[in-house]
């Protein structure tokens, strides 16, 4: 007979170390648990689990009430909704491209075993007691995986092996796999060091031959180079190629033929885990309130995915229903940013930490000048010993790469949040000069022009419907790698930097816990002692209680719910509320728009820059008509009503910036 929960506490205790990646199929996921629980149990870690468990529920029960207080009629009406948008979904299907996701076994691990021979066999992890960056899969069958503490990982697997990460010998078997993927597509898309997507359908048609055997021929070439095995998925999109890649690993491959029958078939019991872009809370939530558990359910349930998300979110969720994905093979594709960060056993030790910071940004400068790449924003990030996330940034006047101009404004930064105690540390660099290098600038990449129109423009083109149906169709491109480097798209910036008054504006936010409550506060100022910048990430989102401006605030939907709120503290903090809403325009995209994410925050950027440097230079600035405030006035009250949390659409972006 099982025991009650009281019992066995471990059980309700849904920790992030899942036994879902390739080689744990047969590991005691119960054994698991209880050891992470036990191991856990009364640490900072485990505080903050327990508080992101709380919000999980909280979040979960008030989706469950709406669930309930659905009507037929409402039902009757979203679901016609429903339909009408996935059939629009269907009508895009494109069967034509052949995709293949490339996986690199192991990767860090087997590169070391390679290095080191008298580790084949044995149970063997990257990494250090404070946190593993990859497990072999002798170690996998212990429950072992990345991302978890070593300490754990060596109760787990009393003979587990810990080897020292080595990014050069990664980067240079990465620079190797990369030649391979070369010749068969010039414009691959890099996933990361040890992934990548290939559009094969050129070479299948040029050479005459089937998706398999160009599968298994790129699988021994990257054999043959490097002397590591890899495991390859074959689909019509790279969302389901991504799926594919994991079926035989490791050494394997699986193919989904380009046929929509097949599609449907195979999607009809696929978990919804599998999905890039569907983690543990959003595969909670649709367990937990519509009892969804596989992508074919998605359909089933459409209209009360329709009733109570985004239709940016429901789109997502009918195409993975559809097994649609990205099929577009971008020409030209450059990054928007470039970092790197290490975890490391906490400390607080402030020479320490600057030794940590120095070699963060040696690394930085080589992969910015490697690339050819210079930028005028830095990001400082921070993981507390609490977990709390902290972020600053300074947009400088010039563009730098080198390590001493980046250590320089980094240490500023450092020096705002001392003193800390800090598990994790991070750099990265965004807003490049493209045109300094010759580079042809990104056609997927608009710019701050493309949003100017004139006051007189019609507005007719700018509804939701306006924007292409692909936008809603995403799939996880990007792996961020545990005490690695990795290209971070994400971007939350908060300009500041005494050296150049003119051109960098001084702010800080922050969240921190007071009694239990959690409260907001901005500064105007970069005093050491003055309260930190930065916010506390919850589930990938930023939830908090407690008060705003002097707004009680209860959750985060209360947020545009309240048009009183402060503007002003409202132009300083940009936040992305329940996972998908921008708390200061309404804006709605789920996380795994990453890209989308990032034009959006520079949108913002730029459209504050463009107020302060009114308020800078009053004199350029052309005194308003009387007509023309009463048009900026209307069209105010307009921006207000799309904003309404009951009506939830999509802000066209042009509406922001008017001019004559």
């Amino acid at each position: 007979m099982e025991g009650s929960e009281e019992d066995h506490p471990w059980q309700s205790y849904n920790t992030v170390y899942t036994t879902a990646k390739a080689g744990m199929e047969g590991v005691d996921k119960d054994k698991v648990q209880r050891v992470v629980y036990e191991m856990s149990k009364g640490s900072k870690y485990f505080q903050n689990e327990e508080r992101k468990e709380a919000f999980i529920k909280h979040k979960i029960d008030n989706m469950r009430l709406q669930f309930a207080n659905l009507t037929q009629a409402d039902l009757s009406h979203y679901q016609k909704v429903a339909d009408r948008r996935i059939l629009e979904l269907e009508a895009s299907r494109d069967l034509s491209r052949i995709w293949l996701h490339v996986d690199m076994d192991a990767f860090y691990a087997a590169v070391e075993t390679l290095s080191n021979p008298t580790l084949k066999g044995k149970p063997m992890a990257v990494g250090s007691m404070s946190m593993i960056s990859t497990a072999n899969y002798e170690a996998r069958k212990f429950g072992v995986r990345s991302a978890m503490p070593g300490f754990i990982a060596r109760k787990l697997c009393p003979e587990l092996i810990f080897v020292p990460v080595d990014f050069n010998k990664y980067n240079h078997y990465s620079d190797l796999t990369r030649k391979v993927f070369q010749r068969y597509d010039p414009n691959f898309i890099a996933g990361s060091l040890d992934e990548a997507y290939l559009d094969i359908t050129e070479v299948c048609r040029e050479r005459n031959v089937k998706s398999e055997e160009i599968a298994q021929e790129i699988r021994a070439s990257v054999y043959e180079e490097t002397g590591l095995t890899c495991s390859a998925g074959v689909a019509p999109n790279r969302l389901l190629a991504k799926v594919c890649s994991d079926i035989n690993k490791p050494n394997g491959q699986y193919v989904l033929p380009n046929d929509r029958l097949a599609v449907m078939t195979f999607i009809s019991s696929l978990p919804i885990r599998k999905i890039g872009g569907i983690g543990k809370v959003t595969e909670q939530i649709l367990k937990e309130v519509f009892g969804i558990n596989t992508c074919e359910q998605m359909l089933d349930k459409s209209s009360y995915l329709c009733a109570l998300f985004s239709q940016s979110t429901a789109d997502f969720f009918y195409s993975v229903g559809l097994g649609l994905g990205k099929t577009d093979s971008p020409q030209v594709r450059f990054r928007k940013s470039i970092s790197n960060e290490r975890t490391f056993s906490v400390t607080e030790d402030e020479v320490l930490l600057h030794k940590k910071l120095a070699e963060l940004a040696e690394m930085l400068s080589t992969d910015m000048q490697k690339e050819g790449l210079q930028g005028r924003t830095l990001t400082l990030k921070l993981k507390t010993a609490s977990f709390e996330v902290r972020n600053r940034a300074v947009t400088l006047q010039n563009y730098i790469n080198s390590s001493e101009d980046i250590l320089k404004h980094a240490s500023k930064l450092l020096k705002a949040e001392l003193p800390v105690s800090v598990r994790l540390m991070g750099l990265r660099v965004s807003q490049f000069n493209g045109e300094k290098f010759g580079a042809t600038p990104d056609p997927r990449q608009k710019t701050i022009t493309n949003f100017i129109t004139s006051g007189g423009a019609n507005r007719k083109n700018s509804s939701f419907s306006d924007v292409a149906d692909h936008d809603f169709v995403s799939d996880t491109e990007t792996d961020v790698s545990i005490d690695g480097r990795h290209t971070d798209q994400l971007d939350g910036r908060d300009p500041f930097d005494g050296n150049h008054s003119l051109d960098v504006n001084y702010q800080s936010c922050t969240l921190w816990k007071n009694d239990g409550a959690e409260k907001v506060q901005t500064s105007d100022n970069d005093d050491p002692s003055s309260t930190h910048s930065g916010f506390t990430e919850v589930l990938g989102s930023t939830s908090f209680q407690g008060q705003f401006e002097g707004k009680n605030v209860n959750n985060e939907f209360n947020l545009l719910e309240d048009d009183k709120l402060n503007s002003s503290c409202q132009e300083s903090i940009m936040l992305w509320l329940d996972d998908y809403k921008c708390s200061l325009c309404g804006t709605e995209l789920p996380p795994s728009f990453v890209e989308e994410r990032l034009e959006h925050s520079d949108f913002h950027f730029a459209e504050k820059l463009q107020k302060e440097e009114s308020s800078i230079h009053p004199a350029s600035t052309p005194i308003q008509s009387q007509d023309q405030k009463h048009r900026i006035n209307r069209q105010s009250k307009s921006k207000k009503q799309k904003l309404s949390h009951k009506e939830g659409r999509y802000t066209p972006i042009d509406q922001f910036f008017v001019r004559e």
